[in-house]
C-alpha cells in the first residue's frame, strides 16, 4: 500500500537584537499562534499549547518551514528539541500511519506529499530525521528512527527514506515499539544535536535522544545533493495515507543562534604611505569592537571572497579599498560561528587638524597649564603625537616638549604637533593655547561684634563676604592662601565661623574649573565700655546715682531702666547693657558699703581719755556728743562716770559709738587701819567684762592682781606683807559691755604710805 507522511509544525519566532544577528526559533506558549517568518502548509493548526500537524484522517498532509534559508557554513554546532505525540483512532485495516520528520532541506515541500515518503518530496536534498510508525512491508505498527544525509531518491519512482541504504549517509534504528512506542497519548521528548567535523565540512556528527535514551551518535557523510550544500530550510512535515493518525508537536526549539556581535561593520580610518602607495594595519586591534573579551573567541580574518585566512592579521598590507570578512567562533558554546563581521578599509589622505584648547589662568597668574594631548588634532585611533614649541623645532626634531601634560603658556601661545598614524602617515598641526576668561574677585572685609564670653573672638558668616559679582560660580573657604591653592584644610563650618582678628581666603571657581582667590579680612569689633561708670562706696544707709555716660545707642540696666543714669541706688551689684552700633557689652558695677571704723581700744589716765580707732577710711573725727567733732583722739578733763565716745571716718557715715567708764582715781593710800584711804578699790567696775587690776613696782615686777577673789582691791601688801612706802604703778583693763567689747586701759601711779 501507499504510505503518506504529513508533518506540520508551528514555531514562534523570537528574533534577538539585529546587531547580534542571532535567532532562536521556538514553539512555546498557550496558545501557539505566531507564525511570523514561517511558511505554513495546510493542514497544520494550532490548538492550545500544541500544534496539530495532521488530523486523524487519511490522505492529509502538513508542513512548516522557515521563510528564509539558513546558511550553516559557520554553524559547526546546532541543536533541535521538541516533543511529539502520535495518537488518534487509526484505520481498522492498517492501524495508525504514517509518521513525522524533522529536516534541513535545500528544496523543502511546498504542496501535498505522499505518505510513502513520510512527507518528504522526491529528490529532497539535505538532512532528514524521520519518526516512522508504519511498516510498509508488513503493513503493521512499528516505531523506528530513520536518518538520511543526502538525496531522497530511493527506491526509484516511490522514494522512501525507510528503504534508503546509502553507505555512511543513513541510519535505521531497530523497532523501538516494545520499549519506546511512538503511538500513545504521552508526548515523547526528542533532542537532535548536530556538529560539523572540523576537518571535513561534509561530515556531520548527529546525536539523537528520545526521552533521554540515546538512539544514535555517529558521523554522517553528505551524499548526493547534500554534498557542498550552502544553505537550507529548517522545517517539519507529517502525512497520512490509507492509514490515519493525529500528529502533534509542542515545546520545539531550534538553536541556530550565531555568536552575538556588537556590530556588523567597522570602518576605521586608514591611509597609505605616499611614497609606496601601501599601508599596514593590525586587523586584530578591531576585535573588541565586535565582541567583548576577544581572547575568549577564535577569530579568523579573510579578504572578502577568499577562502584562505589571512596569515598575519596583525600586520596586514593593503593598497586600495579592501573588505575584510571576520569569522568569530565561540569554542565554549553551541552557538554558530558568526561570519557577518566586516572591516572596511578605504584608504584616504591623512591630514592632521589644527586645534584650539583652553585652560585656566588660575588666580590671574599670567600663565595657564595645558594638557596638549586633549587637542583633537586627529580622530585616528592609535596615532602618536610629538609636540614642539616652533615649526622649526618640529622640522629639526629638537626641543621636544616633554611636559606636554602640564605645559605652561601665556594666552594665545601656539605649539606644533607631529602626528603619525599606525599606518605610518604623518602630518603637522598647530595647537593654539587660549586662556579661559579669568574669574574676577575682590578682597573683602567682614566685621563682627565680640563674643561676650571671649571678647577677642567674633562670630562671622563667611558667606556674606561679597568677593565677586559673577554668576555660576562655587566658593570654598580656607584658613590660608596656600591651603586655598592646594585645596587643603577647607573650612566646612562657614556660619558661624568663630575667629579673632585675622584673614581667611575664598576660592571662587567657575564652570570651567578656573579659580581666583580673594582675601577676606576679619575684624572683631572691640567692646566699648563706659569710662565713668565706676564702683562706688557709700554709707550703708545711703543711696546713690549710677551714670553710664553719654555716647551709647541704648542702655538697659539690671533694674529694667533704659536711661543713661539710675538713681536712689543702694548697696548691691548692678549691670548695664551698653549698645554701640550693632554691638552690646554688659558692664558690671558694684555699690559697696563703706567700711566703718572700729574703736580698737581706749586708754584712760586720770581725767584724760585716748581713743584708738582702725579700719574705715581716715582721717577720723571724734566726739563726745555726736555734735561737736574734733580731729584729736584725746579728750582731757573728763569727770568720773560714764561717757560716750563717737568716731567716724571720711565718709561721714553714722558714727561708731562706745560707752566707757572713767573711774574714780585714787593716787595715795595709807593702809594704817584707820578706815580712810586704806585700800585701792575698783570693785565699782566689777560689772565690766574681763576686769583686771594689777600693781607693779618701779622695776616692773608684779606685786598684786585684783580680781573677783579680792573684790578688785589692794591694801598695800604683797604676799601678806606690807610693801615699803613708795610709788607704784597700776594698770586696770576691761572690756566695755557693748557689742564691740571695746577694750579700755586705765593706768597710772599710786603712792603707798605704810607705817614702818
Amino acid at each position: 500500500m501507499k504510505k503518506f507522511l504529513l508533518l506540520s509544525f508551528l514555531l514562534f519566532l523570537s528574533i534577538m537584537s539585529s546587531k547580534l544577528s542571532a535567532q532562536t526559533y521556538q514553539l512555546t506558549g498557550t496558545p501557539v499562534i505566531n507564525t511570523a517568518g514561517w511558511d505554513l502548509v495546510p493542514s497544520a493548526t494550532a490548538t492550545g499549547d500544541f500544534v496539530q500537524l495532521t488530523p486523524d484522517q487519511t490522505s492529509k498532509f502538513g508542513a512548516i518551514k522557515l521563510s528564509n534559508p539558513i546558511n550553516l557554513k559557520y554553524c559547526d554546532k546546532w541543536k533541535v528539541e521538541f516533543d511529539f505525540r502520535i495518537d488518534g483512532n487509526g484505520t481498522t485495516a492498517y492501524g495508525r500511519g504514517d509518521g513525522l520528520t524533522f529536516w534541513y532541506l535545500s528544496n523543502p515541500p511546498t504542496t501535498f506529499t505522499t505518505g510513502g515518503g513520510l512527507g518528504i518530496p522526491a529528490n529532497a536534498n539535505g538532512l532528514m530525521v524521520a519518526f516512522d510508525i508504519f511498516n510498509n512491508s508488513t503493513e503493521g505498527q512499528m516505531s523506528k528512527v530513520h536518518v538520511l544525509y543526502g538525496t531522497n531518491n530511493m527506491p526509484a519512482g516511490n522514494p522512501n527514506i525507510e528503504y534508503n541504504m546509502t553507505a555512511n549517509s543513513t541510519f535505521h534504528s531497530a523497532d523501538l515499539n516494545p520499549s519506546q512506542p511512538f503511538v500513545g497519548a504521552t508526548y515523547k521528548h526528542v533532542e537532535v544535536n548536530g556538529e560539523i567535523d572540523p576537518f571535513n565540512p561534509n561530515i556531520w556528527l548527529i546525536q539523537i535522544r528520545i526521552d533521554g535514551v540515546l538512539i544514535t551518535n555517529q558521523p554522517f557523510t553528505a551524499s548526493g545533493g547534500a554534498i557542498g550544500m550552502g544553505q537550507g530550510f529548517f522545517g517539519f512535515s507529517a502525512g497520512t495515507g490509507a492509514a490515519s493518525a493525529r500528529h502533534s508537536i509542542k515545546n520545539a526549539k531550534i538553536y541556530i543562534d550565531k555568536v552575538p556581535i556588537l556590530q556588523n561593520t567597522v570602518t576605521p580610518f586608514v591611509c597609505t604611505n605616499p611614497a609606496t602607495g601601501n599601508g599596514f594595519v593590525d586587523l586584530t586591534s578591531y576585535a573588541s569592537q565586535f565582541v567583548n573579551n576577544p581572547a575568549n573567541y577564535i577569530i579568523t580574518y579573510y579578504v572578502f571572497g577568499s577562502p584562505t585566512p589571512i596569515a598575519v592579521p596583525t600586520n596586514f598590507q593593503y593598497s586600495g579599498n579592501t573588505t575584510i570578512s571576520v569569522v568569530i567562533k565561540d569554542p565554549s558554546s553551541t552557538l554558530c560561528d558568526n561570519g557577518d563581521a566586516r572591516i572596511i578599509l578605504n584608504p584616504s589622505p591623512f591630514a592632521a587638524d589644527d586645534a584650539t584648547i583652553n585652560a585656566c589662568n588660575n588666580n590671574n597668574a599670567g600663565v595657564a597649564y595645558f594638557d596638549l594631548s586633549t587637542a583633537t588634532v586627529t580622530g585616528v585611533p592609535g596615532a602618536t603625537k610629538v609636540y614642539y614649541p616652533t615649526l622649526a623645532n618640529l622640522n629639526a626634531g629638537t626641543s621636544e616638549i616633554l611636559n606636554w601634560s602640564n605645559y605652561p603658556a601665556a594666552n594665545g601661545a601656539t605649539v606644533h604637533v607631529k602626528v603619525t598614524t599606525p599606518q605610518g602617515c604623518v602630518d603637522n598641526a598647530v595647537i593654539t593655547l587660549n586662556h579661559f576668561p579669568v574669574v574676577v574677585v575682590n578682597d573683602a572685609t567682614l566685621r563682627s561684634c565680640f563674643l561676650e564670653t571671649n571678647i577677642s573672638m567674633g562670630s562671622f558668616n563667611l558667606t556674606n563676604a561679597t568677593v565677586t559679582t559673577q554668576t555660576g560660580i562655587t566658593k570654598t573657604y580656607y584658613p590660608s592662601l596656600q591651603d586655598a591653592i592646594n585645596g587643603s584644610n577647607q573650612i566646612i563650618t562657614t556660619n558661624p565661623y568663630i575667629a579673632p582678628n585675622g584673614v581667611v581666603y575664598i576660592k571662587v571657581t567657575n564652570a570651567n574649573g578656573c579659580y581666583a582667590i580673594a582675601k577676606v579680612t576679619l575684624i572683631v569689633i572691640p567692646p566699648v565700655y563706659s569710662d565713668i561708670l565706676k564702683d562706688k562706696i557709700i554709707c550703708v544707709e545711703d543711696k546713690t546715682t549710677l551714670d553710664a555716660g553719654v555716647g551709647f545707642t541704648s542702655y538697659l540696666w539690671s533694674t529694667g531702666a533704659t536711661t543713661q543714669t539710675i538713681s536712689n541706688v543702694g548697696v548691691g551689684t548692678y549691670w548695664v547693657k551698653l549698645k554701640t552700633g550693632d554691638c552690646t557689652i554688659t558692664q558690671n558695677v558694684k555699690v559697696f558699703a563703706s567700711e566703718q571704723p572700729v574703736i580698737t581700744s581706749i586708754d584712760v589716765s586720770a581725767t584724760t581719755v585716748t581713743v584708738y580707732a582702725n579700719g574705715g577710711t581716715p582721717a577720723y573725727q571724734y566726739s563726745l556728743d555726736n555734735t561737736n567733732w574734733q580731729d584729736s583722739n584725746v579728750f582731757k578733763g573728763l569727770v568720773r562716770g560714764i561717757h560716750k565716745i563717737f568716731v567716724k571716718d571720711s565718709y561721714d557715715c553714722d558714727p561708731m559709738e562706745v560707752e566707757i567708764t572713767v573711774p574714780n582715781i585714787i593716787n595715795v593710800i595709807t593702809p594704817n587701819g584707820d578706815g580712810r584711804n586704806d585700800v585701792i578699790d575698783y570693785s565699782a567696775l566689777g560689772s565690766k567684762t574681763d576686769l583686771t587690776f594689777t600693781i607693779y613696782n618701779r622695776y616692773g615686777a608684779k606685786l598684786h592682781q585684783g580680781d573677783k577673789t579680792n573684790n578688785y582691791t589692794w591694801d598695800g601688801t604683797s604676799n601678806g606683807r606690807k610693801v615699803p612706802t613708795g610709788s607704784y604703778w597700776y594698770s586696770v583693763t576691761w572690756n566695755e559691755n557693748n557689742k564691740a567689747k571695746t577694750p579700755v586701759k586705765l593706768s597710772g601711779w599710786i603712792m603707798v604710805k605704810n607705817r614702818e
